[in-house]
């Protein structure tokens, strides 16, 4: 599996995978995937369930770093263009 610069940037240290910024920057990328596949893939419901768990859980994760560190969240939402 690939790390893209991204990625890299928002780890806490080397290991990183648990961390609220690391998961959002995950599934921004998966969004974005799914995102062009529903362009091709009008039909594909499931995908479009997928992408609304996703989008929800990337939410609730911002949710949380926005109480718990105001500056982190200002950070990962400028970097990935979340509002």
């Amino acid at each position: 599996m690939v790390v893209k610069k991204e990625k890299v940037d928002v780890k806490r240290h080397e290991k990183d995978t648990g961390s609220p910024e690391f998961q959002i920057s995950l599934l921004s990328d998966e969004i974005v995937v799914l995102q062009t596949h529903l362009e091709k893939n009008k039909k594909d419901f499931d995908a479009k369930r997928s992408i609304l768990k996703k989008v929800a859980k990337r939410r609730t994760l911002l949710k949380y770093l926005k109480a718990k560190n105001l500056d982190v969240y200002v950070t990962v939402s400028k970097k990935f263009g979340i509002k």
